[in-house]
């Protein structure tokens, strides 16, 4: 006879699949959401298995096969993106690119998403001088241009992948913290907060148990959106050669190899740009499907149409 907790255990798979059947039936339904979310799933399956699924090293050198077309432009099927000015395969550099980035990108989004959030929350409920204070912070920051701070701090610490996401982290947070803040300004008068504060519930748990789990939509939208800005940047500092170094490989730094080449070897900059451009596309589809999903209003929109098209 199954115990209690084997049929607590099958009844929460149970509601897990079921979720995700849902999430991807309603995913489906945008053509364009759903194929950039695939592209960004394919995009992260092959950045954790590049080392298995790269065909060379990156790194490698062979000045004997240094400027082959791909395969689809007269090329060989032994290099089917053909190879740079130093003979390194474009196809490995391109996947082990594709593990920079995301690496990259979740690191800067997760660093200055929590510390964004949480600057947000505490000035939008606290209020007063707190209030006055962080946002004045902010707008001293947003004031600054993000690109020469980062080229600063890149040229006096030096270029690293860590370097560059601190750098990108602290360029971020502010607009964690005022989206984060306004939100929080709505929902502050709200009957759920005052009935928190009237049985004795700390700030703390107000603010973390009963504020933040209804933000989740949008900052999971803006964290999204967030994450091909970060994309974007790191491919333009390693562009500027104060990103990724030798021999690590990155898009950006792919680009910037290839720019001298760009006439007699288009495939050198074309690639990795179109790498680029495709992930930044895939993320803005995806969470503009997100955006309506966590928009009441939108929804119910979106569901009439549909009704009316039947």
């Amino acid at each position: 006879m199954a115990s209690v907790s084997d049929v607590g255990l099958t009844i929460g798979r149970t509601a897990n699949k079921s979720r995700t059947r849902s999430f991807l039936g309603e995913l489906w339904q945008d053509k364009a959401g759903f194929i950039g979310f695939a592209f960004l799933v394919i995009l992260l399956v092959v950045a954790t298995l590049a080392p298995l699924i790269a065909p060379y090293d990156p790194a490698s050198q062979s000045l004997v096969d240094r400027l082959q077309p791909p395969a689809f432009a007269g090329g060989t099927s032994a290099h089917l993106l053909g190879t740079d000015n130093l003979g390194r395969d474009v196809l490995s550099r391109i996947i082990h690119g594709a593990r920079v980035s995301m690496l990259v990108g979740v690191a800067v989004v997760f660093l200055s998403g929590t510390f964004g959030v949480v600057m947000g929350l505490v000035a939008g409920y606290k209020g007063g001088r707190t209030d006055s204070i962080i946002m004045r912070v902010v707008d001293t920051q947003v004031a600054f241009p993000g690109l020469l701070l980062a080229l600063v701090i890149l040229t006096v610490v030096g270029p690293s992948v860590p370097t560059v996401i601190l750098v990108l982290a602290i360029n971020g947070w502010m607009v964690y913290a005022r989206v984060t803040r306004g939100t929080v300004l709505s929902v502050r008068e709200s009957e759920y907060v005052e009935a928190a504060e009237i049985v004795g519930a700390r700030p703390r748990r107000i603010i973390f148990k009963h504020i933040l789990p209804n933000l989740s939509a949008p900052l999971l939208t803006l964290g999204i959106l967030e994450f091909a800005r970060i994309v974007l940047a790191e491919a333009a500092l390693s562009f500027l050669g104060l990103g990724v170094q030798p021999p690590q490989t990155s898009w950006g730094l792919d680009v910037a190899t290839g720019r001298d080449y760009i006439f007699n070897s288009w495939w050198l900059v074309t690639i990795p740009g179109v790498a680029i451009a495709l992930t930044v596309l895939s993320v803005n589809m995806f969470a503009s499907w997100l955006r309506i999903q966590a928009d009441p209003l939108e929804r119910e929109k979106r569901f009439a149409a549909g009704q009316g098209a039947v």
